[in-house]
């Protein structure tokens, strides 16, 4: 459970929604941590004291790291062990990662420490949530990790502030991770036993990466259904293949709530009775099958929404305390339920753009649509939306390339080592690129059929419709003859992203559940 207020979350490690999890990554909200997970923290801690007092050699503790775990360390030397850690894996490199995504590295790291299984002090999770909280943002290379012995190098960048070292945003201002400590009133951490290491093992970075791919990739589905259904009735499509009885024959989840949301955006439109005897038989799958394409894009977002939940609330780091006093190393930090399902969610992603650039290519097609060429009264000396077509159908190859999965791909590691990697983190790094794409094709297609509805306004669709139509409008003007697109576009690619969509769209989405 997550207790929830306008403006705040308590976070019970183990418990967070999906819901909660979006609302952070949406935007800056005051975190805290459920009281009973301190004592967890208070209990791991304490077996970790315990071994170092009796000198015993627990690997994560008082040994080296990786193919050096059989060294054994020195205890005057522990405290230089967990810095010269967190420095010498400061190797991550390309452009920063976004705000929101970090909000959600601090939040999910946070999370996973105060599952009690890590041996970290509790003021150092606290530390993690204060800077959440004062929007201080670890920066955060975003290249550099392989997915398994968890995030290492990105991690070892936001450890690094807690240490006084490297970088933060403060206020929007790069500064140096000792200065941003000093901005949430707290000095830098002299890390102890395990403390690097527990903050450099785990998955969130690539939690954190395929989680915004999911949300992203929820909008941009919303947007799609939208488009679909503006350009059904641009073209004056037939309704049937949406009946429930069609798809409750077939029986799958995804594609009965498809055909439903659609039924309910369609509802009370005047366009589809006035031409039950049009001769239009069937129309092109691009069409009839939206429930069953996008269907099974849902039925794949909402298996990646359940292991993604699962794994930003998971203890995923190396070795692992227990109240039992063991301290057992295993692989929890290898991201291989990240990798596939990020894998999953672009593939998801893929399809969506991909069937919207279709219909869109329909709806520029004369002797499909019924509409003028490239939706345009005087085609010839105008271009129309010819072009837009062009750049909605390279994005979707763009889209097609990354859509390959990452991961199958593996490079061993740490001299065999780490002999097998789930790629994760750029397998859901890649999916900030392909929901934009997605959402530019969508974006697209919408304001075409917009403008294929102008064509004849004598009938009105359905409220849901008409709200959507009048949106664009806001948006963008009707092409009464060529002019720059390059802004209309951007204008509906924000769009497409955008959240808040009619409740007919999201009850069926996993994160607005």
């Amino acid at each position: 459970m997550t207790k929830a207020t306008t403006s705040s979350l308590t976070l019970l490690p183990g418990h967070v929604s999906l819901a909660a999890l979006r609302s952070i990554y949406a935007a800056p909200v005051q975190l805290s941590l459920d009281p009973s997970a301190r004592a967890l923290m208070q209990a791991s801690l304490a077996t970790v004291q315990r071994i170092v007092d009796e000198d015993q050699v627990v690997y994560g503790i008082n040994t080296g790291f990786g193919k050096l775990a059989s060294t054994k360390i020195a205890h005057e030397r522990l405290a230089e062990l967990q810095r010269n850690l967190v420095l010498s894996h400061s190797v991550a490199t390309g452009d920063a990662l976004a705000d929101d995504v970090v909000r959600l590295i601090l939040a999910t790291k946070a999370i996973s420490l105060a599952r009690g299984h890590s041996g970290i002090r509790p003021e150092i999770v606290d530390a993690l949530l204060a800077m959440a909280n004062a929007n201080v943002l670890p920066v955060i290379p975003a290249k550099g990790s392989v997915g398994a012995s968890g995030d290492l190098a990105p991690l070892a960048h936001l450890a690094c502030v807690l240490i006084g070292e490297g970088q933060a945003k403060v206020d929007g201002k790069v500064v140096p991770g000792a200065e941003a400590m000093r901005s949430i009133g707290l000095q830098p951490f002299v890390l102890g036993p395990k403390e690097g290491l527990a903050l450099l093992n785990g998955t969130q970075v690539s939690t954190s990466l395929a989680l915004a791919g999911l949300f992203g990739a929820e909008s941009v589905f919303a947007a799609a259904l939208v488009a679909g259904c503006l350009s059904l009735e641009a073209i004056k499509g037939s309704v049937k293949p949406f009946d429930a009885r069609i798809h409750e024959a077939r029986g799958q989840a995804g594609q009965i709530a498809v055909a439903a949301a659609v039924r309910a955006l369609l509802d009370g439109s005047a366009i589809d009775p006035s031409h039950p005897n049009c001769g239009r038989v069937q129309d092109p799958y691009s069409i009839r099958c939206v429930p069953q394409v996008m269907g099974a894009c849902l039925d794949n977002l909402h298996h990646a929404a359940r292991v993604l939940t699962i794994e930003a609330n998971a203890a995923s780091d190396n070795p692992l305390v227990f109240d039992n006093g063991d301290v057992i190393s295993g692989g929890n930090f290898h991201a291989e339920p990240v990798a596939f399902v990020a894998d999953i969610i672009a593939l998801a992603v893929a399809e969506i753009g991909a069937i919207s650039e279709r219909r869109l290519s329909l709806l520029l097609d004369p002797g499909l649509s019924g509409l003028p060429a490239f939706l345009i009264r005087d085609s010839g000396v105008n271009s129309g939306f010819m072009i837009a077509q062009v750049t909605a159908a390279a994005l979707a190859a763009e889209n097609q390339c990354l859509a390959n999965p990452s991961s199958v791909t593996s490079l061993p590691t740490s001299a065999n080592q780490e002999d097998h990697v789930s790629m994760a983190t750029y397998g859901a790094r890649r999916l900030g690129d392909m929901v934009r794409n997605a959402a530019v094709m969508v974006g697209i297609e919408a304001m075409a059929a917009a403008q294929g509805m102008e064509f004849d306004r004598s009938l009105k669709s359905s409220p849901l419709v008409e709200a959507q139509f009048a949106a664009i409008r806001e948006r963008v003007a009707y092409l009464e003859q060529d002019r720059y697109l390059a802004t209309d576009i951007e204008a509906m690619r924000a769009w497409a992203q955008q959240s808040p969509w009619p409740a007919a769209l999201t009850q069926c989405l996993p994160s607005f559940a």
